[in-house]
């Protein structure tokens, strides 16, 4: 793909947590159909964990939460929040690198959050067959990238990368704010 995209900077993590993102991206509201107790859900691109700690709690104790992130700032923002809400237990903290999401599951997420951060991934082939890899049979992910930002032709190339590393499209709609697509993994 020919855009190019970069990676929010960890200065900015106030933004990405502030009560205006709440607002509008709510996410109780976004993910408690998808994320059971007892779950293992993997967030990448987890920031300083704006959806990483209420998906933590969605899952509850007997649930997993993997927070996969580029960036140290970003994981230790998180751990600090984390750790005020008293949900470190639920949550592990892994750094990615640009090849790699580094994430030790095979076959066992349920779920998958992909938010507003597929766009910044240069070999999304890579990203997709890594994310075939650590779903389970019947394991979902949402993707979610800013319309805003992210055009619909280049949504569209994104789920066709998807498609081609073996995950099924169930539901997609293109918003004013966000492009959505909910896939799932059939293998």
């Amino acid at each position: 793909m020919s855009e190019t995209h970069h990676v929010c900077p960890a200065e900015r993590a106030g933004f990405l947590t502030g009560r205006l993102r709440s607002m509008v991206h709510n996410p109780e509201r976004i993910l408690a159909q998808y994320v059971k107790k007892g779950a293992v859900v993997v967030d990448i691109g987890c920031g300083p964990g704006f959806f990483t700690c209420p998906v933590a709690e969605m899952a509850g104790e007997e649930g997993r939460v993997i927070a996969v992130d580029l960036q140290e700032e970003m994981l230790q923002k998180l751990r600090q929040r984390a750790g005020e809400k008293g949900l470190l237990s639920r949550i592990e903290l892994c750094r990615a690198d640009v090849n790699s999401l580094n994430v030790n599951l095979k076959g066992e997420a349920d779920f998958v959050l992909a938010f507003y951060m597929v766009h910044e991934v240069p070999d999304k082939e890579a990203l997709f067959t890594q994310i075939y890899d650590i779903l389970k049979s019947g394991g979902r992910i949402l993707i979610i990238e800013p319309a805003f930002h992210v055009g619909k032709g280049e949504f569209k190339q994104t789920l066709d990368i998807a498609l081609t590393k073996g995950l099924e499209i169930i539901e997609s709609s293109e918003g004013i704010i966000d492009l959505k697509a909910l896939l799932v993994k059939t293998g």
